[in-house]
């Protein structure tokens, strides 16, 4: 298949948005509905640069580009809120072989949690909607790091959720930051391109590159081992 070979994590970490679910490119225009509100223009090249970072890194981006009287908290709460009435009456958008994935990792009895940059409560509702958050055995928002992604801490606090070592993880990423942070955190990194194309240093940390999501369930290990028929172990 390749000359990456199999690997059977005993956890696996995803990132949410960009990666999961197709909500970056849905809601990037949200961010310039939000500022007009209080009279300033937000174009997508503004909001890719604080993709899959914490909400204090994209602020400090922000006041950088606008000012130090940019009310981003008002517009960020702003932001939010157009991003839920949007799920709410149209669902979230699934990546491709999403649903793929969590069932075979489920059948194998590999657990696995998510680490976003977004609130724990926003990305509690996301998965709810998307129908998805029983499937999860651990959820960690960016409030709940001090230090957001680049940094390892969300990454590493998952992984303590998960009862798993970081090194015995794998862990999903789309974002530079993302990626980033799993490699400082030793876990190994499947990267799926969202947005942004990461700079070549940040390539070189990357695990195992993959088009989408069930293409990447071709690389792990995640045959069920457990099923049992006339006594004897079967792998399926």
């Amino acid at each position: 298949m390749s000359k990456i070979d199999l690997f059977r994590p005993k956890a696996v970490i995803f990132d949410m948005d960009g990666l999961m679910f197709d909500t970056e490119n849905l809601t990037i225009p949200f961010w310039d509905i939000a500022g007009k509100k209080f009279g300033y223009n937000i174009p997508p090249e503004i909001v890719l640069k604080t993709v899959g970072i914490s909400a204090a890194r994209s602020r400090v981006i922000m006041l950088e580009e606008y000012g130090d009287n940019f009310p981003y908290d008002d517009i960020r709460g702003e932001f939010r809120q157009i991003v839920i009435n949007d799920i709410e009456k149209n669902g979230v958008p699934k990546k491709p072989g999403l649903d793929y994935l969590l069932d075979r990792l489920s059948a194998a009895k590999i657990p696995f949690g998510l680490a976003t940059s977004s609130l724990r409560e926003t990305a509690l509702f996301m998965l709810e909607r998307a129908g998805v958050l029983d499937k999860f055995a651990a959820v960690t928002g960016g409030d709940e790091v001090e230090n957001g992604k680049p940094a390892p801490d969300i990454f590493l606090k998952a992984a303590e959720k998960l009862r798993c070592s970081p090194s015995d993880c794998v862990g999903f990423e789309d974002s530079p930051a993302g990626l980033r942070g799993l490699h400082a955190a030793g876990i190994k990194s499947i990267f799926i391109k969202d947005n942004l194309e990461p700079p070549p240093e940040v390539l070189e940390t990357v695990w195992l590159r993959c088009r989408d999501l069930q293409e990447a369930a071709g690389f792990l290990d995640i045959r069920d081992f457990n099923l049992k028929k006339n006594g004897l172990f079967i792998i399926s």
